[in-house]
């Protein structure tokens, strides 16, 4: 019904709504629809600012600034300091992302039975239906053939020479151009983000949208979850704005992220012991190949190839990534010169990247000052995991005929020659020594049939609490080894339906 952005100081804003649904990415958005469509009133409450395709920026600088959370200076606390990346506006992090989307694996249901008693194959069946929807309603198709790009080709050819499975990815568009844009936003408004869709869907159905509007803390009255409460922020200055408060005839729904939902929770009181446990990431890293003929890699899909051939040994994914020139020169080492003359070979770089399937378990935590602290050391099992995911994408790029490999591994030569690869399998287990990012994230508030050991059961309901579940990624208990956008849409749908107690109706044709 309307959309209330940022509020300067003075009367504070109170709404009311049936459900409360603090965040819009692929955990919120899809809950809150799921709601809506059942005749339910919805209010969004979403901290980032609304964002149009018209307002995406063009550089990473700018999507730094108007689209990532905290300007991407968020990282993990321990042994190395490797960014977190997460988006903060209308849509969240479906806006930002390379919108790949993989079916939830059958072994991951089995393995949240066996090891947390939640899941097994009644989840699976219902995470699996809903995928069907959202593949239909979101238009998940895989790039067409003259928008992969020539990164993307040249993988599929090289894994294909080594023998590997591997495949073009499926992904949230309609008509991928190959803009490669996707890490800014698609200005081509080909991908499916949810702010052109699911979240403008429940203001059509009535719902209300607050942005630039984080929340401070959930209002309770007992143990029954009433409502929310924070303070509006300009996006430009950060300065704060008017209070508000929405409140909840019957429940709130958190989907702040990983890094912020336990959090908020934190900070209004919950008690569970399992709070911010249980975090799980997948650690990747970039390895670069120099070929003769020009790449081009900002032409083409940004991400539109994978392999899981080692997903469950020795457990790791490949894929590949485009990045802009902005990034790729964060990324080389060296300065002045020396980096200009690294940079005039841009044109002939492809980056492909390994993501561990990490087995170590962080924690996140809230700081004194409120802000979200994740404490995450990889571990010596992970890091030969990681180590050798790296190998296995500079063989894919001696493969498809790279003249030089570039690790980025400190200790190492800045460039491999092809005979040289085999020296990636010596290379320093320090954390320190990569250049690595933390992609996607689990847990803080994981689900499980034991409230000493998880902060939600298997309907995302908050042990101890009513009115109060958690429908984003943070409910996971286990790391996926796949992407995890279509999981977590997907689950959020799946509490939301048994909250009315229906299945979701779907969207008009």
């Amino acid at each position: 019904m309307s959309h209330v952005a940022f509020q300067p100081r003075g009367r504070e804003v109170a709404l009311e709504a049936d459900y409360v649904v603090v965040g819009s990415g692929a955990g919120g958005a899809p809950a809150a629809v799921t709601l809506a469509r059942a005749g339910a009133k919805v209010a969004i409450v979403e901290a980032g600012p609304w964002r149009d395709p018209a307002d995406y920026p063009s550089s990473v600088y700018g999507a730094m600034r108007d689209m990532i959370d905290a300007w991407g200076s968020n990282f993990t606390r321990g042994r190395a300091y490797w960014p977190i990346i997460q988006g903060s506006l209308v849509g969240g992090t479906t806006v930002i992302n390379s919108a790949i989307a993989v079916r939830t694996p059958a072994d991951i249901f089995e393995k949240w039975e066996r090891a947390h008693g939640v899941g097994g194959a009644s989840m699976a069946e219902a995470v699996w239906r809903i995928q069907d929807d959202l593949e239909r309603e979101l238009c998940v198709e895989e790039a067409p053939t003259p928008a992969r790009g020539n990164s993307n080709l040249l993988a599929k050819k090289a894994a294909d020479a080594l023998g590997f499975e591997n495949h073009y990815l499926l992904r949230y568009i309609k008509g991928c151009v190959g803009s490669g844009q996707c890490l800014q936003g698609c200005r081509e408004d080909r991908k499916q983000s949810l702010n052109r869709n699911y979240v403008p869907e429940v203001l059509e159905r009535g719902g209300d949208v607050l942005s630039c509007a984080p929340v401070e803390r959930v209002l309770f009255e007992g143990n029954r979850a009433v409502g929310v409460r924070g303070r509006f922020r300009n996006p430009q200055t950060r300065e704060g704005g008017a209070d508000f408060v929405v409140r909840a005839k019957k429940g709130v729904l958190v989907a702040a992220s990983v890094t912020r939902s336990a959090p908020l929770l934190m900070a209004s009181g919950v008690q569970s012991r399992a709070l911010g446990k249980h975090f799980r990431a997948h650690p990747g890293t970039p390895v670069f190949g120099v070929y003769d003929d020009p790449i081009d890699m900002n032409t083409g899909a940004t991400q539109g190839w994978a392999s899981v051939a080692y997903r469950d040994e020795p457990g790791f994914k490949l894929e590949t990534l485009s990045l802009p020139l902005d990034m790729v020169a964060g990324r080389l080492s060296g300065s002045g010169q020396l980096l200009m003359d690294r940079l005039m070979e841009f044109r002939h770089l492809a980056i492909w990247v390994q993501a561990c399937r990490a087995e170590t378990v962080g924690e996140v935590r809230r700081t004194i000052t409120g802000r979200p602290a994740v404490h995450y050391t990889l571990g010596r099992e992970d890091m030969l995991r990681f180590r050798e995911g790296m190998y296995q994408i500079a063989r894919m790029h001696v493969a498809a005929g790279a003249r030089a490999v570039l690790p980025g591994i400190f200790g190492m030569p800045y460039r491999l020659e092809p005979d040289q690869i085999d020296q990636l399998r010596e290379a320093p287990l320090d954390p320190r020594a990569y250049v690595a990012i933390l992609s996607h994230l689990f847990g803080g508030c994981v689900m499980g049939a034991d409230p000493s050991r998880s902060v939600c059961d298997g309907r995302g309901r908050v042990h101890g609490y009513e009115g109060l579940v958690v429908v984003d990624a943070s409910v996971i208990p286990t790391n996926l080894g796949v992407n995890p956008q279509h999981t977590i849409m997907a689950l959020a749908r799946l509490f939301a339906e048994q909250l009315v107690e229906r299945p979701a109706a779907r969207a008009a044709a």
